[in-house]
């Protein structure tokens, strides 16, 4: 979506068009979540800065200046409200989200359903080294890699707003960051968790 086509959402929102607000929503949902799990907020609390930021833009939408810069007004509500929540000893330490490891409950023969537990199993220990590996690395590499993951992902004009970083460092800190992801995997026996792409 171009920035005009978000300006003119956030104008039409502002004057109660229901669309409008709902297009908005469906757009920045990701990198609302995504700055809120950057500062390693449980899911219950990062829910909460998505509903505290989404009323903050309700409350503000008929004052924004910019509105086709609307992605950083998010990233930086979201962000301020994360560090409210953070600065009030509500944070839930990081723990992976249970859904991730939950089995898929499938209608096999048995012998196919033994073979897909095993490839479950296998599958759920890939992702509790890339949990630990991710939990091991620098602090600034695990909240600019929860916000690039966002979806749809955020532009880097909106990651820098939200982390507080030049637009230009974004890209080399992003490889750095995976590339040490790749070697904390391959201490740890996993290849090819982490892709620069």
């Amino acid at each position: 979506m171009h920035t005009e086509d978000v300006g003119g959402l956030v104008t039409s929102a502002a004057d109660g068009d229901a669309a409008a607000w709902t297009a908005l929503v469906a757009r920045f949902t990701g990198l609302v979540w995504s700055v809120a799990r950057g500062y390693g907020l449980s899911r219950e609390d990062a829910e909460e800065v998505g509903q505290i930021t989404w009323f903050r833009l309700a409350d503000h939408i008929g004052r924004i200046k910019q509105p086709d810069r609307i992605g950083g007004w998010l990233a930086t509500t979201a962000r301020n409200e994360a560090l409210t929540l953070l600065r009030a000893g509500r944070r839930v330490g990081p723990v992976p989200d249970p859904e991730v490891f939950a089995p898929m409950i499938d209608e096999q023969s048995p012998e196919a359903a033994m073979l897909a537990a095993e490839a479950d199993a296998a599958h759920a220990e890939r992702l509790t080294r890339l949990w630990e590996a991710f939990q091991d690395l620098p602090e600034r590499c695990r909240r600019l890699l929860r916000v690039l993951s966002g979806s749809p992902p955020p532009s880097y004009a909106e990651v820098a707003v939200a982390l507080e970083m030049p637009v230009g460092s974004i890209g080399p800190t992003r490889a750095r960051c995976l590339r040490r992801l790749r070697d904390l995997l391959a201490e740890r026996g996993v290849d090819g968790e982490a892709d620069d792409g």
